[in-house]
């Protein structure tokens, strides 16, 4: 695969095309799902501008620090452009936006069954975006490698020299199969009525350690006893969501001696 093929596409608005596409996605299935349920109202629609907004914004954010290092005149405009996102500080944001606008307009009941396949479909579908404008990975020996060649290095920023022409792990391919199978899993437990509630939470606990292991060949610089800056922020992620959806795992279990005055039929 030399260079994907793509040495006539463009970088920057390639990749803001396919976030654009992930997005009008993930929208999209979402207000299906709620229609399909009948629940799909102007409180809904304020959660999900909150999740948008607060998405967009963290995504922002979290790469802020690399906009400042790198440009010698930052600008609002700058950052928006070209200061690049990230999906973990878009997850963050877009859940801490549903959270606030609820408690703003006063909206309890359950909403995480809703967003957490579309959040995964629209995720799988923007990381095109990156597939086919930044370095894929780090290099690897596997079949399945990506080459760059010196006319495609050239165009993706901050591309190591000594990578050009060296099978490269294709890690955002690695993602967008994630996302799409975790979309496909989502949709099935939540027909089921299998975790109620609690799909988004599982969503994000499965990412957090998938994306942790993904860091390992996705070529990002190391910051710290050759962690990357993610895996940083995930390492106490992980068991804090872990924490969370387990404890509200338990807490939704009847309590033993419930089931005992219930008899057989309830186990």
């Amino acid at each position: 695969m030399n260079g994907l093929g793509l040495d006539s596409l463009g970088g920057a608005p390639l990749h803001a095309l396919f976030v654009l596409l992930g997005t009008a996605a993930a929208m999209l299935a979402f207000a299906a799902s709620a229609h399909h349920r009948r629940v799909f109202d102007f409180q809904l629609l304020a959660l999900l501008a909150g999740a948008i907004l607060c998405g967009a914004l963290g995504a922002k954010l979290a790469v802020l620090w690399r906009y400042l290092d790198r440009e010698t005149a930052p600008s609002l405009l700058g950052l928006i452009v070209a200061g690049g996102q990230s999906v973990l500080g878009g997850l963050s944001g877009a859940y801490a936006g549903v959270i606030a606008t609820k408690r703003l307009i006063g909206y309890s009941a359950g909403t995480g069954d809703l967003f957490a396949p579309a959040v995964a479909l629209g995720i799988g579908i923007g990381r095109f975006g990156c597939l086919l404008t930044e370095t894929p990975g780090s290099p690897t020996g596997a079949r399945w490698g990506v080459v760059v060649d010196a006319g495609r290095a050239a165009r993706i920023a901050g591309f190591p020299k000594a990578w050009i022409g060296v099978p490269l792990h294709p890690s955002f391919a690695y993602e967008i199969a994630f996302h799409f199978a975790m979309a496909a899993l989502l949709l099935r437990l939540r027909s089921r009525g299998a975790l109620r509630d609690e799909l988004f939470k599982l969503y994000c606990l499965a990412y957090a350690p998938f994306r942790f292991l993904v860091e390992m060949v996705r070529g990002n610089p190391a910051v710290w006893h050759g962690l990357t800056r993610s895996q940083l922020f995930l390492i106490p992620a992980i068991p804090l969501l872990a924490l969370a959806f387990f404890a509200r795992r338990r807490n939704a279990l009847p309590p033993l001696n419930a089931l005992a005055e219930l008899g057989p039929s309830a186990r």
